[in-house]
């Protein structure tokens, strides 16, 4: 249950745990430890999704073993549905696999919302047929939905199922402007403000492939995504920028939105990864931050605004930039400039947003430090 709260509807229901600690832990009389520690438990729940299908897959091993070893108070019928749902989470955990899900991240994509769903209407049939076997006679005359609607596993599935078909009501095709400020990245503009620290969805194809991005925003008429070009979809979107787009309209809180956990926080950011930072500039943020970008020809690759955005004392109001261009400064030590950074700006906690080697050596520096770091992890 929890593994599909986190998969599918649950993404309405993790911003509203989100947004109430927040509210609730969001205070400096909260102890540093309390409010890390929270920051980490909400990071990790992609790690529970994970072991909940692995754990499923386990149990389902060990049901169906069992079930063949009293195969006679059963029916053909019932073992051939029990296979067919673990050979569909045995695929989906297998598409789910590191090097599969990077190397091929729309088979990866396809085969878990599929065979979800597959193993979603399987499930309906087995427990269909489980209630209404009768071993006494090898017939069917048991069921009856007075006795169905009885059962646990009756209101779980239909829980699951509600959470599956719910965000797709939120599915909408919108008109959107798309700038390439280079080849290494585009400006998606869309209508409608939205809140510092949260991530939206978005797709060409809603059945085969979503993709999740930061999002810029000061709250008031738009919203942007700052897309770089590393893989087919975002390629697509400066070579053949498409006037419309598919987006879920329940934007997701992500690491960035417990930034308003805590009171002084250093961000670091390399290339592309600034967009989900850039709000916490553009509007009122709870927290003081200070923003360190490192990225290669700054306005070359990422367009006059999102540097104008950097640098604009109307904008920043008092918080403070550091913008790193490699083109002209050189590559930097990321790990010592957040250092650095977070002992000048006196801060409680450094989130970092980067490739998963340079967000791990980020974490590493500071926590050696003595600073609470964190950075998007595998399935965060």
């Amino acid at each position: 249950m929890i593994d599909r709260l986190r998969a599918v509807g649950g993404e309405a229901l993790l911003r509203v745990v989100f947004y109430l600690t927040v509210k609730l832990l969001g205070h400096a009389w909260v102890p540093l430890l309390v409010r890390t520690g929270v920051t980490s438990t909400l990071q990790s729940l992609g790690g529970v999704h994970s072991g909940c299908g692995v754990s499923s897959v386990a149990w389902l091993i060990y049901s169906l073993f069992q079930t063949l070893k009293h195969s006679k108070e059963t029916s053909p019928e019932i073992i051939a549905v029990a296979s067919a749902i673990l050979a569909l989470l045995c695929a989906s955990c297998m598409a789910a696999f590191p090097l599969i899900r990077h190397l091929h991240h729309n088979i990866f994509e396809r085969t878990h919302r599929f065979a979800g769903w597959m193993a979603l209407a399987l499930v309906w049939a087995f427990i269909i047929l489980t209630t209404g076997y009768n071993s006494t006679n090898n017939s069917y005359d048991k069921l009856k939905m007075k006795t169905l609607i009885k059962l646990q596993e009756f209101w779980l599935t239909l829980a699951i199922t509600f959470f599956t078909i719910l965000p797709w009501f939120t599915v909408q095709k919108l008109p959107v402007s798309i700038v390439s400020t280079s080849g290494h990245a585009s400006l998606i503009t869309f209508t409608g403000g939205v809140k510092a620290g949260l991530l939206g969805r978005i797709s060409r194809s809603p059945l085969s492939e979503w993709h999740a991005f930061g999002i810029i925003s000061d709250n008031k008429d738009t919203h942007m995504m700052l897309a770089g070009a590393v893989g087919d979809f975002t390629n697509g979107l400066v070579s053949d920028p498409p006037h419309h787009l598919w987006v879920r309209g329940v934007h997701f809180a992500g690491l960035p939105y417990l930034v308003n956990l805590y009171q002084r926080v250093v961000l670091v950011a390399t290339g592309s990864g600034i967009c989900v930072f850039l709000s916490f500039l553009l509007q009122p943020c709870k927290a003081e931050v200070c923003i360190v970008w490192i990225a290669r020809g700054v306005e070359e690759n990422f367009g006059k605004e999102i540097k104008d955005m950097m640098e604009n004392e109307n904008i920043i109001r008092g918080k403070k930039v550091i913008i790193h261009d490699t083109k002209m400064m050189g590559r930097p030590n990321v790990s010592e400039m957040a250092v650095d950074a977070a002992k000048e700006w006196n801060a409680e906690v450094v989130v970092v947003t980067s490739n998963p080697e340079g967000s791990r050596d980020v974490v590493t520096a500071c926590k050696k430090a003595g600073v609470a770091a964190f950075g998007p992890i595998w399935d965060s």
